[in-house]
């Protein structure tokens, strides 16, 4: 049984893998100020919630896009579980052809998610990712990670907007009924959401012109699941990538 961890910015998502089940997968804030202690608790109320027992856990691997509590949270697994996780980045196998101009600057949440759509489907891809930031990794039709386009992510420019104008509100990420907003919560959630939807649609059109072929889009990410049914194109959405990639990038680092 794996404990697998891939910190974002805004989250942190947590999972416990026994062979190809996902026994739980959770979300906790990413908080700078938090302790090891604190972030241990939180891991150890995890497998108390969900009747696991830690014995049972054989491994743990990391993804991190948030360097200074990278040491923080993996010190945190050490305590709860006795055991030292992998960490994701250099030194560490994970299969992956990359074909961008400076490899050491792809983040590890790419490496990862690129990793699982590859394990499970047939290349050309691309994977969206919807998190602080939407970013779009494509995948040629031999497997080489190509790079992609990075965005803000859809809450990231909502606050933005909110922060800077005097008078719009805060609002929900339901689809309202219609595109053309008659007042401004309805605008706004228009503009989130089948703005963003349009974003994508969009966006792979114009990636499959540059590779003159069609890809299979995968989607994960915090808000996927609300943006995704919202496209034109069809696309595979899959909240659990993530921890997929950790798994199969574990399997191929297991001594």
């Amino acid at each position: 049984m794996l404990f697998v961890i891939d910190m974002g910015n805004t989250n942190i998502v947590l999972g416990c893998v026994d062979g190809k089940k996902v026994l739980f997968e959770e979300r906790i804030a990413t908080k700078h100020t938090k302790t090891e202690l604190e972030y241990a608790i939180d891991f150890k109320n995890l497998f108390e919630v969900y009747k696991i027992n830690i014995m049972d856990v054989t491994g743990s691997i990391i993804s991190s896009v948030v360097p200074p509590l990278t040491e923080v949270i993996s010190r945190a697994v050490t305590k709860v579980l006795d055991l030292t996780p992998l960490i994701v980045g250099p030194g560490l196998k994970n299969g992956l052809k990359i074909a961008i101009d400076n490899p050491a600057q792809l983040g590890a949440d790419l490496v990862v998610g690129a990793v699982a759509a590859l394990a499970e489907h047939k290349p050309p891809l691309a994977i969206v990712d919807m998190g602080t930031a939407t970013t779009i990794s494509v995948i040629d039709e031999n497997g080489r990670f190509l790079g992609g386009p990075i965005m803000p992510g859809v809450v990231t420019a909502l606050d933005s907007m909110v922060t800077r104008t005097s008078q719009l509100p805060r609002i929900g990420f339901d689809a309202p009924e219609r595109v053309i907003g008659r007042n401004t919560i309805e605008s706004m959630k228009s503009g989130s959401v089948y703005g963003n939807a349009a974003m994508i649609d969009g966006m792979i059109d114009r990636i499959e012109s540059e590779l003159g072929m069609p890809v299979t889009v995968i989607a994960t990410g915090g808000l996927a699941g609300v943006i995704v049914p919202h496209c034109k194109r069809e696309i595979i959405y899959d909240e659990s990538l993530l921890l997929k990639g950790l798994v199969v990038i574990y399997e191929k680092n297991r001594k």
